[in-house]
């Protein structure tokens, strides 16, 4: 039986890049998918990628920063499903600068995205998952996360918070039967590294003990034997999948 087969997956900025592989990965794994992102047009298109793959599927504009579309959606799918058995915080941007020339716009347009987010969609889904007794909540960290990275002080600060996030709703929430994971990618070919010159894609492959970057698909990997029941016993964990870039 696939692995994930009728667990109802709610999965942020799911429409590009390692959200829509996540999304595709859990469709493939038997997954009822709702794919939120904030474009109508590629929703639409994730959801028929899921849906082509067999699983049930369903879209919805959701902008993470505002809480009261977050509420909506969860509504929505309580409603219409009865539960939530997992949530993926995908859903993240970049605006990098140095410190020193690093608008205040830039901060807090980071902040409110990667880390505000993440409370947003978290603190909505929990009562429905405490109710139920279960649960799963996977939130998308960062090597930046971890080890920091020049240029990227607010990123860094998101998913350094990202991490603190995890470490505390394991420990309080662990007891209602919900395990709280973090994955921490290393650079992935996703659109966010579309505006990197060549150069800098060929230094940081350089890096990489593997000699190359991610895949999508090789982090939407990682979130779903997280969500699945192989995992049941992995909780406040923050795994670094970065083709082993740090060591």
């Amino acid at each position: 039986m696939p692995r994930l087969q009728n667990k109802v997956s709610l999965i942020t900025g799911a429409a590009q890049g390692i959200g829509l592989a996540t999304a595709l990965k859990f469709a493939a794994e038997g997954a009822i998918v709702i794919v939120c992102d904030i474009r109508q047009a590629a929703i639409d298109e994730a959801v028929k990628q899921c849906k082509a793959l067999g699983a049930q599927a369903v879209g919805f504009v959701m902008d993470v920063t505002q809480r009261d579309m977050v509420d909506a959606v969860v509504a929505h799918v309580r409603e219409q499903f009865g539960r939530i058995d997992v949530l993926v915080n995908n859903a993240g941007i970049t605006q990098d600068a140095r410190l020193q020339k690093m608008t205040l716009e830039q901060f807090d347009r980071v902040i409110d995205v990667n880390l505000r987010g993440v409370f947003h969609c978290a603190q909505a889904v929990t009562d429905t998952m405490v109710a139920q007794g279960s649960g799963v909540i996977l939130n998308a960290s960062s090597v930046v996360g971890i080890y920091g990275n020049f240029g990227q002080t607010n990123y860094a600060a998101t998913k350094f918070g990202v991490i603190g996030f995890t470490k505390t709703w394991s420990r309080e929430l662990g007891p209602k039967g919900i395990r709280v994971n973090a994955v921490a990618p290393g650079f992935v070919t996703t659109p966010i590294l579309a505006t990197i010159p060549d150069n800098v894609l060929k230094e940081m492959e350089h890096r990489v003990p593997l000699k190359r970057l991610g895949k999508p698909e090789e982090i939407a990997n990682v979130y779903a034997f997280l969500a699945s029941d192989e995992a049941s016993y992995i909780n406040g964990a923050v795994i670094e999948v970065s083709g082993g870039m740090t060591v």
